[in-house]
This record gives structure tokens, sequence and C-alpha cells, in this order.
């Protein structure tokens, strides 16, 4: 725990991660209510899936559209002030979600909205995963990044844990003006953290003139596919994402209505299990963070993957034949542990292999085979429930998970 306490006195990084907690929060705040919008609107219809699907569908396509124009663009700007300004878009355009909700009854305004702050968020997070090694030392990206993906456990226990029951209870417009004020927060604090303009000797690009800001801009976003393209390790990161966001995509969904039928709530017991899987992954970050800097980061990713298989698949046989809270929280709490360290393993192997001049680049092409993946599934799965149940899809899922994570395990170990 030393290590962990060591990074927190560092002031630059302890705003940022403040103000990444807050921000999460409100996002899966935001999460929740939106799924409790459609689950009014749509629950019992045989629409219910495909309607949970394309508000999910709105939070995903910007990442094709305006992820490679953002990524190129990030790596030429300041990306604090890139980050300080996408919050401040993000808050107006939530704010008119509880407006929309007022005076229409349309979903469409709804859906040009989500779209519109995702598309935000294009520029915000390539920005985010590559500032940090501007703001911590190399020796200390790996807990750099186990406390960033903490962020996502805090939010899930805050956001969807207790939001999921504030929003059952109070309604979705109280999400929406949270949300808001929680961008604004996140703002302010980035405002005071500190960036080097130099990281191993490399120096970091931004504050370009504007008359320079789009000049070669799709060269700059072929010189970043070769790029990945010629780096091993980066094609392998690139790889088990993509089949950890399809796996992810294909249970997004099918697990929202999974959960409702066994429990028969909308979002109260979701939003308990989102709380435990937050609790499970923050554990995972704990152990990672702690042990895993003499472990091989491919073997991590490996065996998380199996384990991520292995306990998935007893969540839907378990449930299924036994509709326990307890057993559902267990399970979902050692799903968390073993998914975790997959993703601190990447992004730190990301951090140690790329160059910091490519990380805008880097992190937002990765963005879109996130999204690929898990738009692609999400709707193949939501189109599998015309035929099989939700349970038996989890299955397949976790399946793929295990054969992906023994295959390469055993590749690995050969070529070792």
């Amino acid at each position: 725990m030393s290590k962990f306490r060591a990074i927190f006195k560092d002031k630059n990084f302890f705003c940022f991660w403040i103000g990444q907690v807050v921000s999460q929060f409100g996002d899966r705040l935001n999460q929740m209510a939106l799924i409790f919008i459609v689950s009014s609107r749509f629950s019992g219809s045989s629409s219910y899936g495909l309607a949970l699907a394309k508000v999910i569908s709105f939070t995903i396509i910007p990442s094709f559209l305006i992820s490679p124009l953002a990524g190129a663009l990030v790596d030429r700007w300041n990306r604090k002030y890139t980050m300080i300004i996408s919050d401040l878009i993000r808050a107006a355009l939530v704010l008119f979600i509880p407006l929309v909700l007022k005076f229409s009854d349309s979903f469409v305004p709804i859906y040009c909205i989500v779209f519109l702050i995702f598309s935000t968020s294009c520029f915000f997070l390539p920005s985010k995963f590559s500032i940090i090694p501007q703001i911590v030392d190399k020796e200390k990206l790996l807990i750099a990044n186990s406390l960033t993906n903490i962020t996502i456990m805090i939010a899930a226990v805050l956001g969807v844990g207790l939001g999921g029951a504030l929003i059952e209870k109070s309604g979705a417009v109280l999400g929406f003006y949270i949300d808001a004020f929680t961008y604004l927060i996140s703002a302010c604090l980035l405002f005071f953290v500190r960036t080097k303009d130099t990281v191993n000797g490399e120096k970091v690009e931004g504050n370009k003139k504007l008359s320079l800001l789009f000049k070669s801009i799709w060269g700059e976003i072929k010189e970043g596919i070769s790029y990945i393209r010629g780096n091993p390790y980066l094609r392998f990161v690139f790889f088990t994402i993509f089949i950890l966001m399809s796996a992810a995509g294909a249970v997004s969904t099918v697990t929202v209505i999974f959960i409702q039928n066994v429990f028969s709530s909308v979002t109260r017991d979701l939003g308990f299990l989102s709380f435990f899987l937050g609790a499970g992954f923050f554990l995972g970050t704990l152990i990672c963070g702690r042990f895993a800097e003499k472990v091989s980061k491919v073997k991590v990713i490996f065996f998380g993957l199996i384990a991520s298989g292995f306990f998935l698949s007893c969540f839907a046989v378990f449930l299924k034949i036994y509709p326990s809270m307890v057993i559902a929280g267990i399970l979902t709490i050692l799903l968390g542990a073993a998914v975790g360290p997959i993703f601190i393993s990447v992004t730190t192997l990301i951090h140690e292999v790329a160059k910091t001049k490519m990380g805008g680049r880097t992190f937002s092409s990765l963005g879109i085979v996130m999204n690929l993946g898990f738009l692609l599934f999400m709707f193949i799965a939501s189109l599998l429930l015309g035929s099989f149940p939700p349970g038996m899809v989890i299955v397949i899922v976790s399946g793929g998970f295990l054969f992906y994570g023994i295959l390469g395990l055993i590749y690995f170990r050969g070529k070792r």
C-alpha cells in the first residue's frame, strides 16, 4: 500500500484522479438514467432488447466517425485543455436531456444529444489516457494506471450501485443534473494539474497554431495506423481488446435483461450487482498494482481472460438454477477481480511501448477497435435473443473467453 500512498502525495496526479472519479460517477448515473427511460417505455415489449441496443449504439457510433480525426488533433493540441473544454461541452449537452424529456415524447432528440456527448468524449478519452506519462514518472505508470482503473470501481459503486436505487425511486432527471455537475467539477480539478512538456527526452506535441491545425491530418492518421500495424505488442493489445469488448457487447443488453428476469426489478438489482462488479474490479486492481510489476503483462491478460470466462459462465448457470443475490454478488466480485488486471496491463503495455507523440492516435484507434467489437456483437446478441434465452447467450460468450485465453497462453508459452 506504500506505493499507492506515495503516488497520492503527487498533487498533480491526485487532482487528475479525483476529477475522473467524480466525472465517471456522473457517467454511470447517466447510464442508469438512460436505461430507466428505455425500460419505462419499452419494458415488456418484444423490441425492448433492440431499444436498449439503439441507445447504446449512439454512444458508440461517434467513435467510428470522430475518433480518427480526434486522435490526430489530440496529438497536436494541449491534452489538459482539450480535456477541460470537453468537460464543459458535455456538461452543457447533458443539461438539455431533461428539457427534451419534458417537452417531447420522441426519442430522436435524445439520440442526437447522446451522439454529441460521445462525439466530444472522442477528444476527452485519448487525451485522458495519453496524458498520464506527462503527469507521473515511468516507474509509476503501473500504479497510476491501477488507480485510474479504480475510478471505474468507485463510479460503479456510487453511480450504478447507489444511483440505480436512487433513480428507480426518484426518476431519471436527477441523474442527468448530477452528471452535468460532475463534468464541471472535473474541469475545475483538471485546471490545477501541471503536465510535463517532455517525456523520456521526447517533446510532447501541443498548442500548434490554428493555421496548422488541419495540415496533413490525413497523413498523420495514416501514420498512426501504420505505427500500430508495425508494432507486434500493439497488434496483440488491439486484437485482445477487440475480443474482450466483443464479449462485453454481446452480454451488455443480454445481461441487463437476464438480471431483470431473474430478480424482477428494473434498475435496483442491476445497480447492486454493478456495485459488486466494481468491488471486484477494485480488488483485482489492488492485487495487480501490488504484485504484477514482476509478472509478464501478456500472462496477466491471458489468465484474466480465462478466469473471466469461467466466472461469467458460472454466473449464468448458477443464477438460472438458484436465483440468489448472495451467489450473484460473489460471482460478480470474482468476475470484476479477473477483468480489472486485463485493462491495467493493456494500458500500461501501451504506455511502455508506444511513443508519447503517438499517444492520442494510439488510444483513439484503440477506442475504435473497442467500440467496433462492442457494437457489432451487441446487435448480434440482441438478435440471438429471439432464438436463445439470455443465459445461454452469456454461456456462449464465456466459452469464447476461455478458448482465447487458453489458446493464447499455450501459444505464448510455446514462444517462450
